[in-house]
C-alpha cells in the first residue's frame, strides 16, 4: 500500500506515485550529499562528511572520512527512514541549506557521542565561490541490468569553522573544496572504472566525471570550468587521461588487485572546453580515502579511492584538488579484476575476460 507522508503535501512530485517512491525500485536507489574540504596551497588534512537516503531500504546514513595528520577518520552513523527523509539529521550529523546553492552548514556533535562513535567533531559553513555544474544524465548496463543511473551536481566553495579530534580544536578558514548531490542508482562495486576530478585554482574549478570499460572504452565524460567570477560555467567538450599510482618512494607501481604497494598519484589530464580552449593539469599527491579500507580484500571491496593533489595548470596557475580513481577491473588503474557481474556483458571477470 502507498504511503502519503508529509512531504506529499508540498509540490515537487516528479512520477504519479507517493514521494517516497522512486520511478525504479532498486536496493541502490540513493539521493546524497558529499562535502570535501582541503588546504588550497599544500598537502594536509582532508575531511569528508556525507549524507545519503535508500527508499528502498528506508535508511539514511552519513559517512566521516579523510585523514587528521596520518591518521585516517572513518565512521558511519545510520538511521530509520519512514517518510521524514526531509529530516537531514543522522545520529551526531546535521546538515542544513542556509542558503540555496550557497550556503551549507555542516555540524558533527562531539559533546554527546563517544570518539570511539565520532572521530571528528565539525561545525563548518560551506561557502559556494562558483555557480553549480548540473552534469547530465548518465546510464551504464551489465547485460539487461542497471548498474549506474543518475544525475549529479558538483561545486566548488570555500569552508570555514572549527574541527575537533580527540580533544584536539583547529580552526578552518577558507579551504577549498566540493559538494556534490547526486540521485540515482549506483551499484559501486560493480563500476569498471570511474574518475572523478575536483581542481581547485584560482580561475575556478575544473571539474570532470569520467568512466570506462575494462577496455579503457568510454562510457560517460561530463564536466566543466566553473569561473570563480560568478560566471556560466563552461562543458567539457574532451577529456584525456594519463595518471599513474605510487608507492612509498614515488615511483611508478601497479595497481595489482588490492593496491597494497599504493601511496600516491600522479600524471597528466588535458581538459578540451567546449569553446576549443585546452588546459593540461599536471599533478602528483596521496591518498587522502582508501576504499579497500571499508572491506579489505574482499572482491565487491571498490579499488583505488580519492587522492590529495598539487596541481600546476598549462597556463600557470597553481592549486589543490581532489582526484578520485576507483572502480573493479581497467587496463591501467585495476588490472586484476575484482568485482562480480561487471559491464559491458554482466559476467564474473574471469568466464569471458575481454580487456
Amino acid at each position: 500500500m502507498a504511503r502519503y507522508d508529509a512531504v506529499d503535501e508540498r509540490f515537487g512530485h516528479q512520477i504519479p506515485e507517493p514521494f517516497r517512491n522512486t520511478v525504479l525500485h532498486h536496493h541502490d536507489w540513493r539521493e546524497s550529499l558529499f562535502f570535501i574540504m582541503h588546504p588550497t596551497d599544500q598537502l594536509g588534512d582532508v575531511f569528508i562528511l556525507t549524507l545519503a537516503n535508500f527508499p528502498a531500504r528506508n535508511e539514511m546514513d552519513s559517512l566521516q572520512l579523510g585523514r587528521w595528520g596520518s591518521t585516517p577518520l572513518l565512521a558511519r552513523h545510520a538511521r530509520h527512514v519512514n517518510g521524514d527523509h526531509d529530516d537531514w539529521n543522522v545520529g551526531p550529523v546535521n546538515i542544513e541549506i542556509l542558503e540555496p546553492r550557497k550556503k551549507v552548514r555542516l555540524r558533527v556533535d562531539g559533546d554527546n557521542y563517544s570518539k570511539n562513535v565520532v572521530p571528528l567533531a565539525m561545525d563548518i559553513t560551506y561557502t559556494a565561490r562558483v555557480q553549480p555544474y548540473q552534469l547530465r544524465r548518465g546510464t551504464m548496463k551489465a547485460g539487461h541490468e542497471v548498474v549506474w543511473d543518475q544525475s549529479h551536481m558538483f561545486q566548488s566553495g570555500w569552508y570555514d569553522g572549527t574541527v575537533t579530534h580527540k580533544g584536539e580544536t583547529r580552526k578552518i578558514e577558507k579551504w577549498w573544496g566540493q559538494r556534490d548531490h547526486s540521485w540515482g542508482i549506483r551499484t559501486h562495486y560493480r563500476c569498471p572504472m570511474w574518475m572523478w576530478l575536483a581542481i581547485h585554482v584560482p580561475e575556478g574549478m575544473l571539474a570532470v566525471w569520467c568512466w570506462e570499460l575494462p577496455n579503457g572504452a568510454r562510457i560517460y565524460t561530463d564536466g566543466c570550468l566553473s569561473p570563480s567570477d560568478g560566471g556560466e560555467p563552461i562543458s567539457v567538450r574532451e577529456f584525456r587521461h594519463d595518471l599513474t599510482w605510487l608507492d612509498d618512494t614515488q615511483k611508478p607501481v601497479s595497481y595489482e588487485r588490492f593496491g597494497e604497494s599504493v601511496h600516491g598519484l600522479a600524471g597528466r589530464v588535458t581538459f578540451v572546453l567546449e569553446n576549443g580552449r585546452a588546459i593540461d593539469v599536471e599533478a602528483h599527491g596521496r591518498w587522502a580515502q582508501r576504499y579497500d579500507a571499508f572491506n579489505p580484500g574482499k572482491p565487491n571491496a571498490l579499488g583505488g579511492g580519492l587522492n590529495e593533489m598539487m596541481v600546476t595548470t598549462s597556463d600557470g596557475q597553481r592549486g589543490t584538488a581532489i582526484y578520485e580513481v576507483t572502480g573493479a577491473w581497467h587496463h591501467k588503474y585495476f588490472p586484476l579484476p575484482r568485482g562480480e557481474r561487471l559491464p559491458p556483458d554482466g559476467v564474473t571477470p574471469g568466464e569471458n575476460q575481454r580487456a
